[in-house]
């Protein structure tokens, strides 16, 4: 069996088991399999598969009939042009997420706090971009951070970005110019309503509060005022329908400026607010 004659039958296989996507993730499996990366892939399709690519494959497809995500099943996923380890205690980084990046991109920045990092994309993003920038990543989560950690080594960031453990702003100390968050926004009644890749792989804690989805939105705008430099901004990603419920949140805690803001299909994903 070659390339080829693997992937038509990947993509009969991930059908049969009512995967959407079924060729794109047939493409990026079997990529993974032969060792080479997905944009290469074509110029391979010719090879024959030997035994150990052959029985990668059919792993990683068992793996994704049981509605794994890619990204776990190959162990990383792109975001805004470079590549995260990714890890069943960590969520994937989502393309919506970008939009808090350019948010904060608008405005310089010298000193950034993630909180609830995760794999630290948000961070190290930040921190790839603006040379000279130092941040801290905070995450409940043990694994987590370590995930992190890793991300930071592989992007040589280890010597701008830290991270610890801390419960939002329990264990932080200092002031920073720019405060980050993708925090659990899922309210407890919306989680049966999730796809099986995010409800059964992702990690619970990241994903939901168990409550109404706003948990997180009123422990981080308590305690920005107390975290942020003057004209210090905080930018958070929200569900599609929480944006005007954490601008009151945010406007309560006596922030100002207090914006929600779209992302590119119109629908708002996220909330700044600003320290004076």
């Amino acid at each position: 069996m070659n390339g080829d004659d693997a992937l038509r039958a990947a993509v009969q296989r991930l059908k049969a088991a009512g995967i959407d996507g079924a060729a794109r993730d047939a493409r990026w499996l079997l990529a993974h399999a032969m060792g080479v990366s997905p944009d290469k892939m074509p110029a391979h399709l010719d090879n024959p598969l030997d035994d150990t690519a052959q029985k990668a494959l059919d792993a990683a497809l068992t793996a994704r009939e049981a509605r794994q995500p890619v990204s776990q099943i190959i162990g990383y996923r792109e975001f805004w042009g470079r590549r995260f380890r990714v890890t069943q205690d960590v969520l994937d980084p989502r393309p919506e997420t970008e939009t808090l990046i350019e948010l904060a991109l608008e405005q310089p920045f010298a000193r950034v706090l993630d909180l609830g990092t995760g794999s630290g994309a948000i961070l190290l993003t930040l921190l790839a971009e603006r040379r000279g920038a130092t941040g801290t990543g905070t995450d409940i989560s043990e694994a987590a951070l370590e995930v992190a950690a890793r991300n930071s080594d592989d992007l040589r960031l280890s010597h701008r970005a830290g991270f610890q453990r801390s419960n939002w702003y329990r264990d932080v100390g200092g002031l920073f110019d720019l405060i980050v968050s993708n925090p659990p926004y899922i309210a407890a009644d919306e989680m049966p309503g999730l796809a099986p890749e995010v409800r059964e792989w992702e990690p619970q804690t990241a994903l939901t509060d168990g409550a109404d989805g706003l948990t997180a939105y009123r422990a981080i705008a308590a305690g920005a005022g107390a975290h942020l430099a003057p004209h210090g901004r905080v930018i958070v990603e929200t569900g599609p329908t929480q944006g005007p419920a954490v601008a009151a949140i945010f406007a309560a805690a006596g922030l100002e400026n207090v914006t929600c803001h779209p992302d590119i299909d119109g629908r708002q994903r996220a909330v700044s607010a600003l320290k004076t």
